[in-house]
């Protein structure tokens, strides 16, 4: 079998039109799991075939109709990701980080992983530290501290690499010589510049880079936000820099509050205009004295 034929599958079944992630999650596990076929079997079958062993929908038999007819430049994008050191890893791989399963579940974990960097810093204890795009100075200070404090305690620091707290998470680690994971808002294919700017760390296994987007999807406002619950996701600890009260940091804190998540939230200085008391009362994790610790 051509070596890139089981990426090529994985590629189609995660990004089947407008398939929730858990709708998904459960057709891999009848198709991998319950029925013990290979996706190369599950794909020689026609319609009909299909329709003896699922219970899928109309629409969910167009679509996979159409992935079918749409292997060829799939199996293109699979022998690029291939050429130029990518890493595909499926949800039911050795790989896949535990941590993203306990925390996510079946609901929201995304079917695969596309990386570049030392997969190992997958399964290593993460903190995630987050915050608005332009956050101030005391949220950049904070930021470079939690960041370095957790070098020191030879966790990973993840990050989404937008202005402001990302950014600073991850430059901040990057300076202290310890591990980080960016998580991007576009697809793995679309992040050259980011490449060029990381390859030394990334060459030395000091920075992953990992998206679960379209390989060659741009970026996008929508992926912007929908990343962020992979951020909260990989992390172990959630520390909040600087929050609005609306938008990604906002969304994803409130989504992890919901999980029953600890989020750690900065407590403001006077005269800060933010949300961070407001997600205090909620039920986060005040902050205080950290320029101590």
């Amino acid at each position: 079998m051509n070596e890139y034929i089981d990426k090529t599958y994985w590629i189609a079944i995660a990004h089947l039109p407008k398939w929730t992630t858990e709708r998904t999650n459960r057709f891999i596990i009848q198709v991998v799991h319950e029925n013990k076929m290979s996706w190369s079997n599950f794909f020689e079958l026609d319609k009909k075939g299909w329709l003896e062993l699922f219970a899928f929908t109309e629409k969910e038999l167009a679509d996979l109709e159409y992935v079918k007819s749409d292997m060829p430049r799939l199996a293109f994008i699979a022998e690029q990701l291939q050429h130029e050191g990518f890493q595909i890893i499926p949800i039911n791989s050795p790989d896949y980080p535990v941590v993203l399963k306990e925390n996510l579940k079946i609901k929201s974990s995304p079917p695969i992983l596309y990386i570049k960097g030392r997969k190992g810093l997958l399964q290593e204890d993460a903190v995630a530290i987050v915050g608005s795009r332009k956050a101030g100075e005391k949220a950049l200070e904070f930021t470079d501290h939690v960041a370095k404090k957790s070098v020191k305690e030879f966790k990973v620091v993840v990050s989404g690499f937008a202005k402001g707290v990302d950014k600073q998470a991850l430059d901040s680690s990057v300076e202290a010589n310890g591990k980080s994971i960016i998580v991007l808002p576009q697809g793995i294919l679309t992040f050259q510049s980011g490449f060029k700017k990381y390859y030394e760390p990334i060459v030395n296994g000091e920075v992953l880079v990992l998206s679960t987007f379209f390989p060659k999807a741009g970026w996008d406002v929508g992926l912007a936000m929908a990343r962020n619950i992979y951020i909260y996701g990989l992390a172990k600890e959630i520390y909040v820099a600087e929050s609005d009260s609306k938008g990604g940091t906002w969304e994803g804190a409130m989504d992890g509050l919901k999980r029953q998540r600890k989020i750690y939230v900065r407590i403001p200085e006077p005269k800060e205009k933010n949300a961070n008391f407001k997600l205090i009362e909620l039920g986060a994790v005040p902050i205080y004295g950290w320029r101590g610790s």
